[in-house]
């Protein structure tokens, strides 16, 4: 069997790196058993996790033929609701369940909800290449976002867009079904409500890509959706006075990066047969090398399934 290995790939974009691993990882998964009987695996939620989830499906086709992954995305909040509906297999979400939905789900179906975390992602704040800025501090961050929030504009922060661009800050959120938009409402805004007039978008890379064609905007989305050359992310500091620290794998792992998070999936109860196989693949080295590769941070090798 030809071995190829993914681990040397370069994170330069998310979505790119997740199509080149499904790629690269073509020869390398086992043969599988028979396929007289197909079983569906259907996964639903968070629109930062859907990379990376698609690319599982792509190259679990090859480890096991006999079982489909069907893969959506609409919002951490819209997949956990099917999951306490009981009409999904997995919930992907970039935040926790809520205690009230975890009752919900064991009042439908009878089953708690099982979490696993598979990896983990640093919440890049983005702005425009030309966009002098470099750092930021969560105050700052809040301020342009929150209710009540004093800054306006770029110059209410000291920068001056080039190009005569303009220096009215435009907003890009996401919308509320978001587990992005929840962990950022709660980890930089503390739980207030987001001013009004924010541009929200559907999904992950849809911000970025706004970001990316309007000079005066400021975004937050994943970092696996980073695009180079179009966009760029800020370092962040904790508090005014402290150093600003980048969004990376090491600086996420360390905690030091303040926008950190971890990523999960959820059952319905704990997961067996085949739903239990492809979870531990998705935990195993190979299923972690392509969360890598989609721009995310792999789980240590010691919380991996051997």
């Amino acid at each position: 069997m030809t071995t190829t290995t993914i681990s040397n790939i370069r994170i330069l974009s998310g979505a790119a790196n997740c199509l080149i691993a499904s790629l690269l990882l073509a020869g390398c998964g086992g043969k599988g058993g028979g396929t007289a009987r197909k079983t569906t695996i259907q996964v639903k939620g968070s629109d930062t996790m859907v990379n990376v989830a698609q690319a599982w499906a792509e190259e679990y086709k090859k480890v096991s033929p006999g079982v489909a992954i069907e893969v959506s995305g609409g919002g951490s909040g819209v997949g956990i609701a099917a999951l306490t509906k009981g009409t999904i297999d997995i919930a992907t979400s970039s935040r926790n369940m809520k205690p009230e939905e975890i009752e919900t789900a064991k009042k439908n179906t009878g089953k708690e909800p099982k979490e696993f975390i598979i990896g983990y992602d640093a919440l890049g704040i983005y702005v425009h290449k030309d966009n002098p800025l470099t750092e930021i501090t969560a105050e700052q961050i809040a301020q342009i976002y929150m209710e009540g929030g004093k800054v306006t504009k770029w110059s209410d922060i000291g920068v001056t867009i080039p190009g005569g661009a303009g220096d009215e800050i435009v907003r890009v959120s996401r919308q509320s079904s978001s587990g992005t938009y929840e962990f950022f409402r709660e980890h930089i805004l503390n739980k207030k409500d987001f001013k009004l007039g924010s541009r929200d978008m559907n999904g992950s890379k849809e911000v970025v890509d706004l970001v990316a064609s309007t000079p005066t905007a400021i975004g937050y989305s994943g970092m696996g959706y980073n695009e180079p050359g179009k966009v760029k992310m800020l370092k962040v500091a904790s508090k005014p006075g402290q150093p600003a620290v980048e969004p990376s794998v090491a600086n996420t792992l360390d905690k030091s990066y303040p926008i950190a998070r971890s990523l999960q999936v959820y059952s319905l109860g704990e997961p067996t047969g085949e739903l239990k196989k492809y979870l531990e693949w998705s935990m195993s080295d190979a299923g972690q090398k392509i969360l890598e590769a989609c721009g995310y941070v792999p789980l240590p090798a010691a919380a991996r399934t051997k």
